[in-house]
């Protein structure tokens, strides 16, 4: 063999030799790596319950607005927004600011009924003699009587009608006057939003009037919120409700669901209903009214029932949920489950594994260093 022919084929084998020497060794390098690994979390016993969550805020079930019964000028206050009141409790004076013209006509029904007592006066003390000397019979003479009783009524009505006009009160009405108004009720008041010296106007058919006061009982509370219509048809009336108010992060109020409107509201593309639940409050407990709060709807629950986290769980191509059970250290069979209810993040298994199984973690493996 020529020399030129025997030197590539000496390099030639020498590459041979040196790739599976490599080769060799990237394999065995390999084999003697630590092997992936992967965590593990025990099936625990705990309390799974199933809720929905709906947004609003807390209100008194009855806020009553005070309105007056007459126009005027605030002329004295006597509550202010925070204070505990019973019905029947003073709140506010309104001086009357009288009308002219109503005020001119009711000064010419005065003078008119007097002009009518003084001649039905007259013609009284006339027939009154006639009858003394038997000139005319008694029957003629009770029509005289009976209209000098009339025209003292009417002086009387027009002199109530004038000072009902100017002062807002009669004579007759003692004690009774519409220029001081009350609370129709027991409760707080809420608000105050008038101030001494406003005008306000009376509350009738034409006017819904000017309000005083709003006053409400505020042991007497709801929560009002709405669902997504996606939820709704899983509410009923006597449900539980856990409600969290933001201003009071650290407590939970209890609620019962007491109404689900019949009828959606399009709110940003989406139907919401309301619903309206009662908040029971616990002795010395006080909730501001206004308060934005969130409530869990309690749709159903399980206690004391073995579970795993939401996240353990593989599902193979026909769906079926199973769980990977470590046998011994980073060994792992497979086990088929029946899952129960879930809260979405934790899932109640009716079989397949027991309590204390360590669960295999799949999707978040230890890569070895």
């Amino acid at each position: 063999m020529r020399k030129g022919c025997l030197i590539p084929l000496v390099i030639l084998t020498v590459l041979i030799i040196g790739g599976a020497i490599y080769t060799f060794y990237f394999l065995y390098d390999k084999e003697q790596a630590d092997p992936m690994t992967y965590r593990t979390e025990e099936a625990v016993i705990a309390n799974v319950i199933q809720k929905t969550v709906a947004t609003g805020s807390v209100v008194p079930r009855k806020e009553i607005l005070i309105k007056p019964q007459i126009s005027g000028i605030i002329q004295e206050i006597y509550v202010e927004a925070g204070d505990t009141i019973k019905a029947g409790d003073l709140l506010a004076k309104v001086k009357i600011v009288p009308d002219i013209a109503n005020l001119s006509n009711a000064e010419n029904r005065v003078n008119r009924a007097k002009i009518s007592l003084e001649n039905a006066q007259l013609d009284f003390d006339r027939n009154k003699k006639l009858l003394d000397q038997g000139v005319i019979a008694a029957a003629e003479f009770q029509s005289f009587e009976t209209t000098r009783k009339q025209a003292r009524e009417e002086l009387a009505g027009a002199e109530d009608n004038m000072q009902i006009v100017k002062d807002g009160v009669a004579k007759s009405a003692g004690a009774a006057t519409n220029t001081l108004i009350r609370s129709t009720i027991s409760g707080m008041v809420l608000d105050v939003p008038i101030k001494e010296g406003n005008s306000v106007i009376e509350a009738n058919n034409f006017n819904e009037g000017t309000t005083i006061a709003s006053v409400a009982d505020m042991a007497d509370l709801i929560f009002e919120g709405k669902v997504d219509e996606s939820e709704v048809e899983k509410l009923n009336a006597g449900m539980d409700l856990i409600m969290r108010i933001g201003a009071m992060e650290s407590k939970d109020f209890k609620a019962t669901l007491e109404y689900i409107s019949p009828k959606g509201i399009e709110e940003n593309g989406a139907i919401q209903f309301l619903i309206k639940a009662a908040v029971k409050l616990e002795p010395g407990q006080f909730i501001r009214a206004g308060y934005s709060a969130n409530a869990d709807v309690v749709l159903g629950r399980r206690d004391s029932v073995l579970t795993v986290n939401e996240s353990l769980l593989q599902y193979d191509k026909e769906m079926k949920a199973f769980v990977e059970v470590e046998t011994s250290p980073n060994q792992f069979e497979r086990r088929d489950v029946e899952l129960g209810m879930s809260d979405g993040m934790i899932v109640e298994v009716l079989g397949g594994i027991a309590k204390g199984d360590k669960i295999k973690v799949w999707n978040q493996p230890i890569k070895p260093m």
